[in-house]
């Protein structure tokens, strides 16, 4: 940290994302990466607008935005493109957060809720799970603030029913509602069909995990044409050219190619059901997982403990260190043959320690 640091920024603790090491090959189950390569339409068309990266691309992104929303079944002007979903929900935190409206979210979810309130020096109301790690929505309903909700949760993996978010959104007209819905593909319920009624309902997703473009970083937004013209209002204070050509192009070839995106969820749903049945087996608890990975603890392996002795045998998976999640590990679901060497690897670690 320089001299030159300003103060409101010298306390800040950075968002701390998944291990990406170099040193050697790794199964790598850490990040909730999809094991499936984009679909060949959206190589193809990231391919063909390389040739005109000397442009700036679209500002308004109209193509994609016009796609999206059909697929959404909404209008154009109720979505936003952003630099991954990381980008509107930073967004979110800036239009709609201040010192008079703070943010309210769960005390273990997404952990970019708490570095963004704090970036944008707003303050902020951690909600406790349950025992379980559900979340009540009753303990929301006369919060005083924006309530940001990651549904189906991350890193526990339970998701609400729409009917409950409903419940939430519909108690306060006066506050606005971001849902998070990076993990919804893999067996949660949208909300967006909720945002024609409700306008202070926003839901975020990204085409990181389900569609295989973590590496292009492409998010969106969908709301009512006025919260979309606030944010809209704060990208282009900042980047209005935040989606690059490339990255448009590769989304409209992934939202062309429905096939292969449902035929990869499909897979992803079946490995997870195989590996949580193969985990339980070795004596694992797992929460019923809505999402691309699995939320485990043993019941005689500490959480850090299997973490490190999966590292070292060249399986990466992610632990977290705070109180109450300590002994468990979130374990990104791979492809078939990553499960398979998965388990394999932690009975070679139960059976050394007979």
């Amino acid at each position: 940290m320089s001299k030159f640091l300003t103060e409101k920024y010298q306390k800040l603790k950075p968002y701390t994302p998944g291990e990406q090491p170099k040193e050697r090959e790794y199964v790598k189950l850490n990040t909730n990466e999809s094991p499936f390569p984009p679909s060949a339409q959206a190589i193809e068309r990231a391919k063909a607008e390389a040739e005109k990266l000397m442009l700036y691309p679209d500002p308004e992104c109209k193509e994609l935005a016009g796609l999206l929303a059909e697929k959404c079944g909404v209008s154009p002007d109720r979505v936003i493109l952003t630099n991954g979903s990381d980008e509107v929900l930073n967004f979110a935190f800036m239009a709609y957060c201040d010192e008079r409206t703070p943010a309210v979210f769960a005390d273990i979810t997404y952990g970019f809720y708490k570095v963004f309130a704090d970036l944008n020096g707003v303050p902020y109301r951690e909600i406790p799970l349950k025992e379980d790690f559900s979340l009540c929505v009753d303990e929301y309903m006369t919060a005083d603030g924006t309530v940001f909700i990651a549904n189906p949760n991350a890193p526990t993996g339970l998701a609400l029913p729409r009917a409950e978010i409903e419940k939430l959104v519909a108690a306060n007209p006066s506050r606005v509602v971001v849902v998070d819905e990076a993990y919804v593909d893999f067996g949660g319920e949208s909300c967006i069909p909720l945002t024609e009624k409700y306008e202070n309902l926003l839901v975020v997703q990204t085409f990181s995990k389900s569609r295989s473009m973590a590496g292009a970083r492409l998010g969106f937004g969908v709301g009512s044409p006025a919260l979309i013209e606030d944010l809209t209002r704060v990208r282009y204070s900042t980047n209005p050219y935040n989606v690059n050509k490339m990255t448009m192009a590769a989304g409209l070839g992934a939202l062309s190619d429905e096939e292969y995106f449902k035929g990869n969820c499909r897979k992803i749903v079946e490995n997870r059901a195989w590996t949580a049945a193969e985990l339980t087996k070795l004596g694992f608890a797992l929460t019923d997982s809505k999402t691309n990975f699995l939320f485990a603890k043993h019941e005689k392996l500490g959480g850090e403990e299997l973490y490190q002795e999966l590292k070292a045998r060249g399986v990466l998976v992610r632990h977290f260190s705070s109180e109450r999640i300590k002994e468990y590990n979130r374990i990104t679901v791979g492809s078939r043959k990553q499960m398979e060497i998965l388990i394999d690897t932690i009975k070679t670690i139960l059976e050394e320690r007979k």
